[in-house]
């Protein structure tokens, strides 16, 4: 390799691993101090940077936080839970989905908890992270639904409209969040939870019934 490639490897690398630091280091300050605004310099000094290093990779504080939102659904598998939306068959996809976006939830609670509250008190200083996130939980489920309603699987009372809303509810982190935490319920148990509530009020039943004339047994297995 020629000396001039080897050198911009390396410095690409290097700027690689020092983001990385920086990054885990919002995450472990998070877990932390979860109720306390994040400081940039306590940033800089746990991921052993200059002050100056942090604005110059990520540009701003909202920068930073953007790229933790943005590293946040890419370790989480969002876009694996979004795929899933759009599995061959629509009551499977509603199952994955809900049970995914619960496991992507369990896994990161605390930084989503500070990115969902900060997103409420200053949109600025989480940058579009929160948004995104959310606008593609609301693409995903409108899709469910329409796809839900195209396969004959939804309840004569309920229109693909009502569908979305109640699937953008069930699967709303603070739904999880009130379970999870509220009620200090294992991950598994929010999942089922929230699969059953959503398969006994928009899903006729695997014989094309409403679910009740099934026993609900499909919710059960999800």
């Amino acid at each position: 390799m020629a000396p001039r490639k080897y050198e911009q490897r390396r410095r690409a690398e290097a700027a690689g691993e020092t983001r990385r630091r920086i990054l885990d280091a919002v995450y472990d300050r998070i877990g932390e101090a979860p109720s306390e605004p994040v400081s940039i310099d306590h940033i800089a000094r746990q991921a052993c940077v200059a002050r100056p290093t942090v604005y110059l990779v990520f540009g701003s504080r909202a920068g930073l936080f953007d790229a933790v939102g943005a590293d946040l659904l890419d370790r989480g598998g969002f876009a694996r839970v979004l795929e899933s939306a759009y599995a061959s068959d629509a009551r499977d996809s509603l199952r994955r989905g809900i049970r995914g976006v619960v496991e992507m939830y369990a896994a990161h609670r605390d930084v989503l908890r500070v990115l969902t509250s900060m997103a409420l008190l200053d949109a600025a200083a989480v940058g579009g992270a929160v948004q995104r996130m959310e606008e593609g939980r609301s693409c995903g489920m409108t899709g469910l639904a329409q796809r839900l309603a195209d396969q004959g699987l939804l309840l004569p009372e309920v229109s693909k409209g009502q569908a979305a809303d109640l699937l953008w509810l069930l699967t709303s982190f603070d739904s999880f969040d009130l379970l999870y935490t509220g009620k200090a319920r294992p991950a598994d148990s929010v999942a089922l939870t929230l699969i059953t509530t959503a398969e006994r009020t928009l899903c006729r039943g695997a014989d094309g019934d409403a679910p009740e004339k099934n026993g609900g047994t499909d919710a059960a297995r999800p």
